[in-house]
């Protein structure tokens, strides 16, 4: 029986929350804490809250520097802020002819970094495409083309494909020079870590929008779409496409919305 908790038993003061908090009933306190082997998962939830610090994940053991204590009372952004800023998120389409770095890229893979996963899998990666973005949106091209008698996007798209001369901008990327890609076993997972990438983005002034044609290359041939990307588990599905950039255009209002329906039962 493998067993993933490190436990300082002279730490441990016997309180009982990791016991209460573990959901797989992975812990029980008698003189202190220690495993039952119940199939753990690693979600850290009793490491989390123990008071003095005497539990820590194994397989995490060389990431100390990743641990940081905090006020459960504090919360970092008022509700007003955070409201705020998703009101005056707009899907962008025209940006600067400037691109993101690294570092950047690294500020906004952070908040991924955090992010929660299906039975805690941690399994999300990312692709930035960048010198291969044209590489790459010719094989998207190749694989959705199939379904351009029913999408004039497509269609659009193929001709300018083939004389970009009559368009002054890209149908898919519109202005957008730099994109990223969500992978994932699960979609859920992908879409909340792409989220929250996107909402540090609007918080460094960056912007940006998603593709849906794009995804169609995976949902057409998921195959010949991971050729481009041997580094990536082929049982992984690209599950979020994001064009990203500084925007060029600034918004000064919000716009209504329709009503969201909510039932409660």
């Amino acid at each position: 029986m493998e067993l993933k908790l490190k436990i300082d038993e002279e730490l441990c003061t016997a309180c009982g929350i990791c016991e209460k908090v573990c959901i797989r009933d992975n812990i029980v306190v008698d003189e202190f804490a220690h495993e039952t082997g119940n199939n753990c998962f690693e979600c850290g939830h009793c490491m989390a809250v123990c008071r003095t610090g005497a539990i820590t994940l194994k397989s995490y053991e060389d990431h100390e520097d990743r641990i940081s204590e905090y006020n459960p009372r504090e919360i970092p952004v008022e509700y007003d802020d955070l409201l705020q800023l998703l009101k005056q998120r707009r899907s962008i389409r025209w940006f600067k002819d400037k691109k993101i770095d690294k570092t950047t890229f690294d500020k906004l893979f952070e908040g991924a970094y955090y992010s929660p996963s299906a039975q805690n899998e941690q399994d999300v990666e990312f692709v930035v495409l960048d010198e291969k973005l044209n590489d790459f949106m010719k094989l998207v091209y190749d694989i959705i083309k199939v379904e351009e008698n029913q999408f004039f996007r497509i269609k659009e798209f193929g001709d300018y494909l083939r004389d970009n001369t009559t368009k002054e901008f890209h149908p898919l990327l519109w202005s957008g020079k730099q994109l990223i890609l969500t992978f994932s076993s699960d979609k859920t997972s992908a879409v909340i870590a792409n989220t929250r990438l996107e909402l540090l983005a609007y918080s460094l002034g960056l912007g940006g929008f998603y593709s849906l044609f794009i995804l169609k290359a995976d949902e057409i041939d998921h195959e010949r779409l991971m050729e481009f990307f041997p580094e990536i588990d082929k049982n992984k599905h690209m599950y979020s496409s994001f064009i990203i950039g500084y925007p060029k255009v600034k918004f000064k209002r919000t716009i209504p919305h329709k009503k969201i329906n909510i039932n409660y039962c």
